[in-house]
């Protein structure tokens, strides 16, 4: 069941994830949850992935929590929301942060609807690319609930307070031109899943242990002391000092463009 929720195919390093309950508009229901946090895990593990491509099936991204189905029944409530310590991660969490926690770029193509728990799930993503006519919102307030999946990781740091506060209070539905001003989406592409592929194929060209380390230092380091980014600057540069890829890198820049990178290194 939760292997037919989520399409995974590995193409030349690049792994194609895709979230698949069209009948339900792609809708999280426990099920779903689980199914995405696997996958996490399954990619985390797989040191041949370089990147990720995140979309939903049949033209749309998410549509959110689906309300009935884990209304139905409080078991699922509990395990979406348990936790062993307050500042862990839970079920619902993961599926957002897990992205972020990847040691490897994650593009999301976001298409028709992308609305509470699928926005969430968008912003635990790197890059997202959306279609003209992708509708997106903050809309756990519709429903009297809290965005609580662990967007506001990554809301924080692309938009002001005021206007995250203007989005959750209101769960106004924006438009693509209206989310990538805000900074919501990066880009708009009428054929956004191809602009996706060409983007991923555009980064694993570049080294694997470097592109983990500036997504760890970068996320990491957002909104932490001047210190604390000076020191994980320092010692992501030693650990990619010492491995091979850089010095596959400088080979590729100097002698052969297609020598092949090793295999991520394991503390990624």
């Amino acid at each position: 069941m939760e292997r037919e929720l989520i399409k995974l195919t590995v193409d030349n390093g690049i792994a194609h994830v895709c979230l698949n309950r069209p009948s339900k508009i792609n809708a999280l229901n426990v099920e779903m949850f689980t199914a995405i946090d696997k996958v996490i895990k399954q990619l985390r593990g797989d040191k041949r992935i370089n990147a990720v491509i995140l979309s939903g099936a049949e033209g749309n991204f998410c549509s959110g929590l689906d309300v009935k189905s884990v209304a139905s029944s409080p078991t699922s409530a509990l395990k979406l929301l348990f936790k062993w310590l307050p500042g862990n991660a839970n079920l619902a969490q993961r599926v957002s942060l897990g992205w972020q926690r990847l040691p490897v770029p994650v593009i999301a193509v976001l298409e028709g609807c992308c609305y509470g728990g699928g926005t969430q799930i968008a912003l635990g993503a790197d890059i997202r690319i959306a279609t003209p006519s992708c509708k997106l919102s903050i809309m756990e307030a519709k429903w009297g609930l809290v965005p609580d999946m662990g967007g506001l990781v990554a809301l924080r740091q692309i938009m002001p307070k005021d206007k995250a506060l203007m989005l959750t209070y209101t769960a106004d539905i924006l438009t693509a031109e209206q989310a990538l001003e805000l900074g919501l989406v990066t880009q708009i592409s009428d054929n956004a899943y191809e602009c996706a592929t060409a983007l991923a194929q555009k980064i694993i060209r570049t080294s694997p242990d470097a592109n983990a380390a500036i997504k760890r230092s970068i996320n990491q380091s957002w909104t932490a002391s001047v210190r604390s980014l000076l020191a994980r600057e320092s010692l992501s540069q030693i650990r990619l000092l010492l491995g091979k890829n850089r010095v596959i890198a400088a080979i590729r820049q100097t002698k052969n463009p297609d020598k092949a990178y090793r295999s991520r290194q394991s503390w990624w």
